[in-house]
């Protein structure tokens, strides 16, 4: 099994990014998942036996998220890229799947929810359906550790959101 899970973003309109964080963003969260697995593929190949690949995305990879352009476009790269993986490496039995948290209770990006209090344009497009809800990192952990064993055995190519219904809306 192999996961990759790097993050990083910046708090700014999309025109506002400076260059250096754009670039350092795209490496953190698309390039290092592509070395990734760049490094893990031949292994798992050789060995002969499958396996499963687990992205860590975002619901920044599914949705275009105000004022994250530069995470948005990494965590999208990172989708194409498992989608793309989990074609080419299904006839080694080598599953690779994306798991697409929203609002995990790290130190990623501390505060949203208290930057975006009482802004209607922009804050309800980071609230969950479900109410009073914080994705604790056991919660994302145990997404991970579904994807990877057995009992998703038939499961390739999919996105799955750890998100409190964040995707719904």
């Amino acid at each position: 099994m192999v996961v990759a899970n790097a993050g990083m973003t910046t708090w700014a309109n999309a025109w506002e990014i400076p260059l250096q964080n754009w670039d350092e963003t795209i490496s953190i969260c698309l390039t290092g998942a592509y070395y990734t697995a760049r490094a893990a593929i031949p292994t798992m190949i050789e060995q002969g036996t499958g396996g499963a690949i687990v992205f860590t995305s975002s619901v920044a990879g599914l949705r275009g998220l105000p004022l994250l352009a530069d995470y948005v476009a990494a965590k999208h790269g990172v989708t194409g890229l498992a989608k793309t993986l989990a074609n080419e490496l299904a006839k080694y039995r080598i599953r690779v799947n994306t798991i697409h948290p929203h609002g995990v209770n790290t130190d990623l990006k501390p505060g949203i929810g208290e930057r975006l209090q009482g802004d209607w344009e922009y804050g309800s497009q980071y609230l969950g359906s479900l109410p009073d809800v914080k994705t604790e990192p056991e919660d994302f952990a145990a997404a991970v550790a579904w994807l990877a064993s057995e009992e998703a055995r038939h499961v390739t190519g999919i996105q799955l959101p750890v998100d409190p219904g964040r995707t719904n809306r």
